[in-house]
């Protein structure tokens, strides 16, 4: 047995550590015309945020930055399945930033207590040939603080 104790501004909350989001079906006509399909939010919830740090000589937390990871493909993320020409779009709420994957997303303010970190997930064309078919991706996040 082995493990280790690191000092973080926050937990993440239990459900939202593993997260399956069902995207539905969705017409290859409606990705032709639109570009890409309905959005399908999804939420991290961050719990126990503290802004103490426990050594005084290292300034409180103050900001935080989210990574999405996964596999790339044309600055969304890919898919695997029989499914091609499309790949996954995560958009933060609020600001509407996008996510591009493996690339920190800008600082947001932590605050103390519990923080509900709301996204947007949707399948977007990526400019190659559409074929239908089942998709499935798996996807990666990691918080920095600073």
């Amino acid at each position: 047995m082995n493990g280790s104790i690191i000092e973080t501004a926050c937990a993440i909350d239990v459900g939202s550590r593993d997260q399956t989001i069902d995207m539905g079906s969705i017409a290859l006509t409606q990705i032709r015309r639109d570009g890409q399909g309905p959005a399908r939010p999804f939420v991290i919830r961050l719990v126990n945020c503290v802004l103490e740090r426990q050594n005084p000589d290292k300034p409180n937390w103050q900001y935080f930055r989210v990574t999405f990871d996964g596999s790339h493909d044309r600055g969304l993320f890919g898919v695997n399945g029989q499914a091609q020409g499309v790949g996954l779009q995560i958009q933060r709420e609020g600001d509407g930033e996008i996510a591009i994957p493996g690339q920190g997303m800008s600082v947001s303010a932590l605050t103390a207590g519990t923080k509900d970190l709301t996204y947007r997930l949707r399948l977007v064309a990526n400019n190659r040939p559409l074929v239908s078919g089942q998709y499935y991706s798996q996807l990666r996040f990691k918080l920095d603080y600073e």
